[in-house]
């Protein structure tokens, strides 16, 4: 009976001391995250735009938590789908991330026939950044004084009014087409390859109205190059406190706010997620970080993981209705 006993026990024995070892190499992997190379941070946009701002803010004090370089890798194109399909190539490692937003994680995908991905299943949601409304703006000599006046305007025109957009898919585009919804327009989409020029051509005359986030516009507004017709989100924005709510014009169907944030890879390891998630709420806490946002016009948002993915997925849902009602399509 004792031989047997050792017969059946060693092995048990064994079995436990793999299953300690593969538990131990998992957390020394975990705990050694970030140690081994600089983090990948893609950018799926130019560099001078709102999610390279939200980069850039969020950068140096990540990299400083985590001991480790960050580097900021600009892959442009195709409404930040191209960037999006990169990062679902990656390992699941925590190496490679990406600084999310509206556009290519709740619109885009929707706007194809054969969508290149997954904006729910295919990604690790880390932390949500940001949330800030966008703001409907026109050239300063337009003679609407606020939204629900630029609306009556148009409708006079006969249907020759444009509005500007920074690429299609992108949360410019849908914004002008749940105005073209919401108000009973029927606006002409004229996309660019960007904010920046659209904000350009806006400005010279060549389209009317663009609807885009405050990172990009304030300074316009401020400079007295573009006139802010109305902010989308539930409440003023501080930067414009004289400028009114969509709500208050009568337009709430219009209401809608911009998330930015930070995903991986489908699959990473929880540890990594969780490090990255503490060390970028921790960022997003520092007063000097919320100030950046809060000029730029947009308000630090902090969301976990769970929280993060559940805004997204509904954000999803909403603009996928707004897709089909309009008919949509980009292929």
């Amino acid at each position: 009976m004792r031989t047997q006993t050792r017969r059946w026990t060693r092995p048990l024995a064994l079995g436990a001391l793999t299953v300690a070892a593969a538990l131990g190499s998992g957390l020394a992997a975990a705990q050694a995250f970030p140690a081994a190379k600089p983090i990948r941070l893609i950018v799926g946009y130019p560099p001078g735009g709102g999610i390279d701002f939200a980069a850039r803010t969020v950068q140096v004090p990540m990299q400083e938590a985590l001991k480790q370089q960050i580097v900021v890798d600009y892959k442009p194109g195709a409404s930040g789908m191209i960037a999006a399909t990169e990062l679902t190539r990656q390992p699941a490692d925590g190496y490679t991330l990406l600084l999310a937003n509206t556009g290519p994680f709740a619109i885009a995908p929707y706007l194809q026939s054969k969508p290149p991905y997954d904006p729910i299943k295919q990604f690790t949601y880390i932390g949500q950044i940001s949330q800030g409304s966008y703001i409907a703006v026109t050239r300063p000599d337009h003679p609407a004084k606020n939204l629900k006046e630029f609306v009556t305007w148009a409708k006079q025109q006969g249907g020759k009014v444009n509005f500007a957009s920074g690429g299609n898919g992108t949360s410019t585009h849908l914004n002008g087409e749940l105005m073209n919804q919401v108000a009973g327009l029927d606006m002409t989409h004229v996309p660019y390859k960007g904010s920046a020029p659209a904000v350009q051509d806006l400005i010279g005359g060549q389209t009317q109205i663009l609807i885009d986030a405050g990172s990009v516009l304030l300074p316009q507004v401020k400079g007295g190059k573009l006139k802010a017709l109305a902010v989308t989100g539930p409440k003023r924005d501080p930067q414009l406190p004289d400028v009114p709510t969509v709500k208050e014009l009568g337009l709430g169907g219009m209401e809608s706010v911009g998330f930015q944030g930070l995903v991986g890879p489908a699959g990473m390891p929880k540890e990594v997620v969780d490090r990255l998630s503490a060390e970028l709420a921790k960022a997003l806490a520092q007063p000097d970080v919320q100030a950046k946002f809060a000029t730029a016009g947009a308000e630090v948002h902090s969301l976990g993981p769970a929280e993060f993915s559940a805004f997204v997925k509904a954000d999803n849902e909403k603009w996928a209705k707004l897709i089909r009602e309009r008919k949509l399509q980009l292929d």
